[in-house]
């Protein structure tokens, strides 16, 4: 006989689930955006998109996009390992790899799946993972698909690592430690080089997400591991997005060519998934190539990022400082975040608005994507754009403004942050 939940259907639970998220201001919709939200000069100011160097929209990019959808076809057309590599794929992974000073480089179909395989490939069942408090989803999913056993660190936190690798079981065979370099929530970057030495004395790899960090820090910016000192290093595994400062899509996995072989072998991410569009591969490698020779753009975003910061806290907003191109204002509510961002969309600024469970500390927030395309005059528009539709009177949660604000330190209980942030 088959059961069923209640007098309906077996799907009758997803409507109470939903009136839970409606009464917590939760629910989230998809809103298609028309081609003129782009950045273009009639639609909205767009600080909501990853697009940190102006480069999705670039001439030169999408030209590089389109040849390849010609000459390769619109689709890989199978998976890696069958016929969806490509001669241009190689040329994109041999780049990215003497671009960012690592041995080898592996692309997939997303920074999502990269992620996965790093951390289903190198943890499993006889392995530790120490995972920070604040990592992304993504990071997350890995740890917890991985089998491994997860120990959980508070954020941005050495000491930390050190202690939960220090009393890894016996029984576990190997370690590894993972974070985020730039946190996607506050924007804040993490202590690479007290990470890596708290992993080092431990014997243990550092694998680190560089979706935010790369093509923003580092010279000409070859990522956050270059200026910790940290590229090419034997024990550091590095993850990217082609999605954000490259303004293509896809991901890739940057290491040492023992572990690009391991992943190549053994990562279902990459075995058993479609191999990334010719299109998305020529637009990455043609962004590449284009911020090889215009350096000034990492720069550029990061300039942008911090003269929001000034603008905002200025005008007495709560936002963290960006260590990279991320900048986040504190909301008071989950609902009048949806306003916040809603009001500054009918005013011409699209901006993100991020909200439980995305965020670890439970604050919802205005997230602002700057861009190294960005004038002095557009990002002065922005600022007055988001104070002048703050909520009045503004009451987000406490926290100085000024140009050293940070939120308030997360309550210290991180070993069991809210079950959609955490491993």
């Amino acid at each position: 006989m088959a059961v069923t939940g209640g007098t309906g259907g077996p799907f009758d639970w997803i409507d109470a689930e939903r009136e839970r998220l409606r009464r917590a201001g939760l629910v989230r919709e998809l809103r298609p955006r028309a081609a003129a939200e782009a950045g273009g000069a009639d639609g909205p100011l767009d600080l909501a998109g990853n697009d940190y160097l102006g480069l999705a929209r670039h001439p030169e990019v999408i030209a590089a996009a389109t040849a390849a959808a010609t000459r390769w076809g619109a689709g890989a057309t199978g998976s890696r390992l069958v016929s969806g590599s490509t001669a241009l794929h190689a040329e994109l992974e041999e780049e990215l790899a003497a671009f960012t000073g690592f041995e080898r480089a592996l692309v997939f179909s997303s920074g999502y799946a990269a992620n996965l395989a790093a951390l289903t490939a190198l943890g499993g069942r006889e392995a530790l993972i120490v995972s920070d408090a604040a990592n992304h989803a993504s990071l997350i999913d890995g740890c917890r698909l991985s089998r491994s056993r997860i120990a959980v660190a508070a954020h941005a936190d050495p000491p930390a690592v050190a202690k939960a690798l220090a009393e890894r079981d016996p029984a576990l065979r190997r370690a590894l430690a993972v974070s985020d370099t730039v946190f996607s929530v506050d924007g804040d970057a993490a202590p690479l080089s007290g990470l890596a030495d708290a992993a080092r004395a431990h014997g243990a790899p550092l694998v680190l997400d560089d979706a935010h960090g790369f093509g923003v820090l580092g010279e000409g910016g070859r990522g956050a591991a270059a200026p910790a000192g940290l590229a090419g290093a034997p024990d550091v595994v590095v993850t990217v997005t082609l999605s954000k400062a490259l303004g293509s899509q896809g991901g890739a996995v940057l290491g040492p060519a023992a572990v690009i072989d391991h992943l190549l072998n053994t990562a279902r991410t990459f075995i058993f998934d479609t191999g990334l569009a010719p299109a998305a591969a020529g637009a990455a490698l043609g962004a590449l190539r284009l911020l090889r020779r215009e350096p000034w753009r990492p720069a550029g975003a990061r300039d942008a990022a911090r003269a929001l910061h000034r603008g905002l806290t200025a005008a007495g907003l709560s936002a963290a400082r960006p260590d990279a191109a991320v900048v986040s204002v504190r909301a008071p509510s989950p609902e009048a975040a949806v306003r916040w961002a809603a009001d500054c969309r009918r005013a011409a600024l699209a901006v993100a608005c991020f909200r439980p469970p995305s965020v670890p500390d439970g604050v919802s927030r205005l997230r602002l994507s700057a861009r190294a395309d960005l004038s002095a005059a557009q990002l002065a528009e922005a600022v007055r754009t988001i104070v002048a539709t703050a909520p009045a009177p503004y009451d987000g949660p406490p926290g100085p403004p000024g140009p050293a604000a940070r939120p308030p330190a997360p309550p210290p209980d991180r070993t069991a942050p809210p079950p959609d942030r955490t491993a």
